[in-house]
């Protein structure tokens, strides 16, 4: 071998050498990783596929009962059959849609959502067509299913309510989820899936549709379910028990039913309790949770009546005279018009080039409180508001709980209106004049209260002045709510005792102006006020013609108003009553809030 060849031997064997050793040190690593992945970190990868593989389901608990007092059911859970479908084993959709017409209403609305939640799901994922089937449908449906591919039947809960009407407004009613009220929760997504749309429903949605169970799944490659591994059972929601005494609530209701349009409150003037809310015209919740017609939802909405509409909670008006009390509560406290000051009537009272007219055209001639109160004097509660002024009159009916929400345990509560100098120079940008200050005084002008609040306003009176707050849960789960203690309001007792005085004899003085709805019972006798809140002025040419209020078209008269408490002598009831445009207080009203205490008598929700 030549010096060349060996020197190209030598350098090849260098070279030969350099690669195996890279080989050798590059087969090395990749053992030392396969067996790092393999034997150090086997129990992770293990763990991983199985999650792969795995799939995590929501099962729906029970919704919570709700629940009156004593127990009666308000809002149940009942059987419910629901029709299914499952995409990839329906070739031909509008096929599959048409055959199942043959046996169970399908509308158009129907057919547009399972398309849409179709869309959003795998097509091996079901989508419900319909619920709430009746058992003839299901027992059709179940006959047909081998020409029906791809769909089935289920068995599943529906929300119903034993009393209808008479607690619509209070207890609400659910419905399927709206794409606005989706959240993160998975549960959010099941099929049928319902939550509270108004009401105690709605306020409590939460605790009643308790904590969603969990079961695992095996799913193959292609994400089908193939067995259930393990399920952890979810909790039930909690039931609900309210204050109400479903009885009450029941003839209050159709009492109520009678008006065009009214509502009412009874409550407890001592812990705040409400017994019975009711407000007219009213609507079956039962067809929400069952699927409104377009045509039934339009009649709803379409109603002047506003049957939709909590009037207890919601509803605004002008207190009109049930609002005395406060502005002459207000005058005792400010200490510028004496507890024995008197004011002589003679039908009106005269500031500056105006003329304020009181409601007795002749006059009540010399009153003090009592009488004022009793005979409903305007004139009186002129006088006294103008020497006290607006904003010593807002304060108190603050205090009273007027112009503010009490966050009464249902959406849709309005805070009302109390103004004063300081809120018609924000508003209007103007000052405040004298006139404001003397119809304000009778209830009238800017003032909105809401049925609920004049409940509050009354209680807080005849309750000695403490500053009792509303409410309808009387237990959640197993805990009973506590009584809370109602701080004074700083009301002097004596300003108090002539004030009810002046109450009592509104209904049980010859001379009242609710004398008629008087109750004979010694031991149950009511005190109360009359209010008529006007809402359209007669024209002097109407009133020439001789047009009356109750000629004037329904939406144009004015409303009818009356607040009660009893017993007399230790009052634990107040009533609060409005009728939209029922003319007249004492004629309308108090016969409403008499009938309304003595069933309450009749039931006595607090023994």
């Amino acid at each position: 071998m030549s010096k060349g060849d060996l020197e190209r031997y030598h350098s090849f064997s260098r070279r030969a050498f350099i690669l195996g050793g890279l080989h050798l040190a590059g087969f090395g690593i990749l053992t030392g990783r396969l067996l790092h992945l393999q034997v150090s970190r086997q129990d992770y990868f293990a763990t991983l596929a199985d999650e792969n593989r795995i799939s995590m389901k929501y099962l729906q608990a029970e919704r919570g009962q709700i629940v009156d007092r004593f127990g009666v059911p308000l809002a149940v859970n009942e059987q419910d059959f629901r029709a299914f479908l499952i995409p990839e084993q329906s070739p031909d959709l509008e096929e599959t849609f048409r055959k199942v017409r043959e046996y169970i209403p399908l509308s158009l609305k129907d057919e547009e959502r399972v398309l849409r939640d179709i869309k959003s799901k795998r097509a091996f994922m079901p989508v419900m067509l319909r619920d709430g089937l009746s058992w003839e449908q299901v027992a059709r449906i179940s006959v047909n299913l081998p020409d029906l591919p791809g769909v089935s039947i289920d068995e599943g809960r529906m929300r119903a309510y034993p009393l209808s009407e008479a607690t619509a407004h209070l207890v609400g009613y659910v419905g399927l989820v709206a794409p606005a009220e989706l959240t993160d929760e998975p549960i959010m997504g099941l099929p049928g899936f319902r939550i509270g749309k108004t009401g105690i429903e709605k306020y409590f949605d939460k605790e009643l549709r308790g904590k969603a169970g969990t079961s695992r799944i095996e799913i193959n490659a292609v994400g089908r379910e193939v067995r259930e591994i393990s399920s952890i059972p979810g909790k039930d929601g909690d039931r609900v028990g309210l204050t109400l005494d479903a009885e009450l609530q029941i003839y209050c209701q159709s009492r109520l039913a009678q008006e065009k349009s009214a509502s009412a409150v009874i409550m407890d003037a001592v812990n705040g309790q409400i017994y019975a809310m009711c407000s007219t015209p009213s609507f079956d919740p039962n067809n929400f949770t069952r699927g409104i017609s377009a045509e039934q939802w339009e009649e709803l909405l379409s109603n002047p009546a506003a049957p939709l509409t909590n009037k207890a909670v919601s509803g605004q008006y002008p207190p009109g005279s049930t609002f005395k009390m406060v502005t002459a509560l207000a005058a005792f406290k400010s200490g510028l018009v004496k507890p024995d000051h008197r004011v002589h009537c003679p039908g009106y009272m005269e500031i500056g080039r105006d003329k304020f007219h009181c409601w007795s055209r002749g006059g009540h001639g010399s009153v003090d409180i009592t009488q004022a109160l009793a005979q409903s004097c305007d004139v009186y509660f002129y006088d006294i508001a103008r020497q006290v002024g607006i904003d010593k009159i807002a304060e108190m009916a603050r205090r009273l709980g007027l112009g503010e929400k009490h966050n009464i345990e249902l959406p849709g509560e309005t805070p009302g209106l109390v103004p004063d100098k300081n809120w018609k120079l924000g508003h209007f940008g103007k000052k405040w004049q004298l006139g404001e200050t003397v119809v304000s005084a009778i209830g009238q002008g800017y003032i909105q209260t809401t049925p609920l609040q004049l409940a509050v306003m009354l209680a807080r009176i005849v309750n000695g002045g403490r500053a009792v707050k509303p409410t309808l849960l009387h237990m959640l789960g197993t805990e009973v709510k506590s009584q809370p203690e109602f701080k004074s309001l700083g009301i002097s007792p004596h300003h108090i005792e002539l004030v009810k005085k002046g109450m009592a004899n509104v209904v049980n003085h010859p001379k009242g102006t609710a004398h008629a709805s008087r109750i004979d019972d010694k031991s149950f006798q009511m005190g109360g006020k009359t209010g008529t809140a006007q809402v359209r002025r007669i024209t002097a040419k109407q009133r020439a013609e001789g047009v009356k209020n109750e000629d004037l078209p329904w939406k144009q008269r004015h409303h009818a108003l009356f607040t009660a408490f009893a017993p007399l002598k230790k009052p634990r009831y107040v009533c609060a009553v409005v009728v939209e445009h029922g003319v007249s207080g004492s004629g309308t009203a108090a016969p409403l809030a008499r009938d309304l205490m003595l069933k309450t008598k009749e039931r006595d929700p607090a023994s």
